[in-house]
């Protein structure tokens, strides 16, 4: 995705830390057409593994998830809560997984009525760092009886060690730009 690619060199702002902030065509403001492209290239490596159902976790993987299911013929998207709402009803599916940017854990939430034992789920994120997240995601898939059928980012940052901590899934992982190296505020994306 060369587009993503010369993005991320150009706006991108490594924050430290391995933050890396994409906020002006991803994570706050939203670049449409970017994130279809990025969608587009999402479904044409997972539509033979014919998914049914597209998961994310709120508020920044939406996009791209959503960018994906309307690439792959309008697939539902649903996405892990992060503060259950009035109008969940119990039992939900309940995973924790930390949040880099927040600085502590958050509970991911998703009501069975929207995920089902025969879906064929494809989880959809803006990042793949350490993995945990996706890791949750994977694990409320599970819990529903789903199968998961491939994990999908926008941006992996390759020294976090996340890809390695989600191959237990054993189901075909992908990010859109690899980030290499984000020492001395560099960005090396491949």
């Amino acid at each position: 995705m060369d587009a993503l690619k010369e993005r991320i060199i150009k706006e991108g702002k490594n924050l430290g830390r391995g933050i890396l902030k994409i906020d002006s065509f991803l994570n706050h403001q939203i670049d449409a057409v970017l994130m279809e492209q990025v969608g587009m290239h999402i479904a044409d490596v997972f539509r033979q593994a014919n998914p049914t159902r597209i998961l994310t976790a709120e508020v920044s993987g939406i996009i791209p998830a959503t960018m994906t299911a309307k690439a792959l013929g309008n697939l539902p998207v649903v996405y892990a809560r992060k503060h259950k709402p009035i109008t969940m009803q119990e039992p939900v599916y309940v995973d924790q997984a930390p949040s880099h940017t927040k600085g502590g854990e958050v509970m991911l939430m998703v009501s069975p009525e929207f995920l089902f034992a025969d879906d064929r789920v494809l989880i959809v994120d803006d990042f793949l760092a350490t993995g945990r997240t996706i890791d949750a995601l994977g694990r409320i898939v599970q819990n529903s009886g789903a199968t998961l059928v491939g994990i999908a980012a926008v941006v992996e940052k390759t020294f976090e060690g996340g890809r390695a901590a989600l191959t237990h899934w054993g189901v075909p992982i992908m990010a859109a730009a690899v980030i290499t190296d984000m020492t001395e505020g560099k960005i090396v994306v491949h």
